[in-house]
């Protein structure tokens, strides 16, 4: 390969793009950062994917999943606490189309839970996707910058599951124990009122953090009904949502231990690469002379030292 052809191949690989700004980028339109990175492909279907799916959570719940928040509650930035924060653009279309409601009352739609489960998902999902866009633009193709993401991908999805993919499975475990644990003993002092959006708008927030667990509960107990009172249930909401917010300290330990492994290995290498065979380098200095360890190596080094007067 001529130097030419070198110096074009390491800049095709070399990192592109300021790193915060492609997240900003992926986080106002899901896609975006990568297209600002030159990654096309992965642009444009992200941006298919993750904001059709908030669309089609928009048609189903017909855009009243921010009705469920009590008018006292209902402000401007009220909903930058839920999941759909994560696409931005997508809830400011919302907001900007259905906000609170039309202003009069009207039936909810029967997959309202459904699609706001959708558009939660959405801006979920678009937290995997910026931290993608962020290894790209720091070490560009020469490093793949998937197993970062699937990691954080992987542990919102279910807790734990990144770091078992990782190798460190006693550290997964342990997590998917502790924070699933914690949703369950939630669940059951809540009486299974946790996993209600429509009751506990802020809280539902927080264990959606959790992953596909609360969802699938959410769609087998959801709409419990509540027969009487229920003594433990301020501390059910808390287990659950602090579950859920743990969660998010989970899945940077995870992105952590990926992009830190990655990091490493181009000093590894560099180092291996000038050493000599017992970990010292067998090089001249700059001035040209041997080094003592060099000199001593070359042949008849000896002979001349025990000569010389």
């Amino acid at each position: 390969m001529t130097p030419a052809e070198r110096n074009k191949s390491s800049s095709n690989s070399a990192p592109k793009g300021d790193p915060t700004v492609a997240v900003l980028l992926t986080w106002i339109l899901p896609g975006a950062g990568h297209l600002y990175l030159g990654r096309t492909v992965v642009g444009l279907l992200a941006f298919a994917v993750l904001n059709g799916m908030y669309w089609l959570g928009l048609k189903l719940s017909a855009g009243m999943t921010f009705e469920w928040l009590d008018p006292e509650l209902r402000s401007t930035f009220a909903v930058a606490l839920s999941p759909e924060a994560g696409n931005l653009g997508g809830l400011v279309y919302q907001m900007k189309t259905y906000a609170f409601g039309l202003g009069y009352p009207r039936p909810f739609p029967e997959l309202v839970r459904v699609g706001s489960a959708l558009c939660a998902v959405s801006g979920m999902l678009n937290f995997a996707l910026m931290t993608h866009a962020h290894r790209v633009s720091r070490v560009g193709s020469r490093t793949p910058a998937w197993p970062a993401a699937r990691a954080v991908l992987l542990t919102s999805i279910v807790p734990g599951l990144g770091h078992f993919v990782q190798g460190r499975r006693a550290r997964g475990l342990c997590i998917a124990f502790l924070l699933l644990g914690f949703f369950a003993l939630g669940t059951v002092l809540a009486d299974f009122s946790n996993l209600s959006r429509e009751r506990h708008f802020y809280y539902w927030s927080g264990q959606a953090l959790l992953g596909i667990a609360p969802l699938i509960s959410e769609g087998i107990w959801g709409a419990k009904a509540v027969t009487g009172h229920l003594p433990y249930v301020e501390a059910g909401l808390g287990f659950g949502c602090v579950a859920g917010l743990l969660n998010i300290l989970a899945m940077i330990d995870a992105y952590a231990f990926e992009a830190d492994g990655q990091d490493a290995q181009p000093a590894r290498h560099s180092g291996a690469s000038s050493a000599g065979p017992w970990g010292a380098k067998d090089e001249k200095s700059s001035s040209g002379a041997p080094t003592a360890q060099g000199a001593a190596s070359e042949p008849g080094a000896a002979a001349t030292r025990s000569t010389a007067p």
